[in-house]
């Protein structure tokens, strides 16, 4: 099938949601952990996590306009403090759930099932069901005009994993860990490794490490 920019403006809006958000492949699949100022927990599943930096370790995500209420959104920006928790195989129809337009007093996590777990210093709830668990702090919030979408720039201040998922060199095997990823809106795969390269350089050919 070929689709034009023609094609694509007059789709049926959920016809053209559904082709879209699935055209950039697979997708993480992360449940961000929030807390209003009054400590009442809020947890939804976000798609667009991406990696920025190391050094500062810095993570971005893309949050959807606002002509509603967002409450991840308005308790990022009101605590400036978050958790991004990777879903895994045994709990993802609790994560897919907190999709849905829970009113702002009723928490996802007692909503869904899903259990809160909190650390002392720290003022946004971790998903104790995750094995993958860490905390940020904002440091920046860009409100993008092209679609009137946010921007948020973390900085991770505390990594959670499990220990015989870290690597010698550091690296994280996330399939070890459980973590499924996300195809468009609503469908969720497993994850295998099927080989890691080596450093690639101009003067060597390719290189499987394992």
């Amino acid at each position: 099938m070929r689709f034009t920019a023609n094609d694509i403006a007059t789709m049926a809006s959920r016809y053209r949601a559904a082709l879209i958000n699935s055209l950039s492949g697979f997708k993480p699949a992360n449940l961000v952990g929030t807390a209003d100022a009054a400590g009442s927990s809020n947890l939804a599943i976000i798609s667009s996590v991406v990696h920025l930096g190391s050094h500062p370790p810095l993570l971005a995500m893309i949050m959807r306009p606002s002509p509603v209420e967002r409450h991840t959104l308005e308790n990022i920006l009101d605590t400036r403090c978050y958790t991004i928790n990777h879903v895994a195989q045994h709990f993802i129809e609790a994560a897919h759930q907190t999709a849905a337009r829970y009113p702002r007093e009723q928490s996802e996590f007692a909503a869904t099932g899903l259990s809160e777990h909190w650390m002392e210093g720290f003022a946004a709830p971790f998903v104790q069901e995750a094995s993958v668990r860490m905390a940020l702090q904002l440091r920046e919030h860009q409100h993008l005009r092209i679609n009137d979408t946010h921007l948020l720039i973390g900085e991770v201040v505390l990594v959670e994993v499990p220990d015989d998922c870290v690597a010698d060199d550091g690296s994280v095997d996330i399939s070890a860990a459980g973590t499924v990823a996300l195809s468009g809106l609503d469908s969720y795969y497993s994850t295998q490794r099927l080989r890691r390269m080596a450093y690639a350089k101009p003067d060597l050919p390719p290189r499987a490490i394992d």
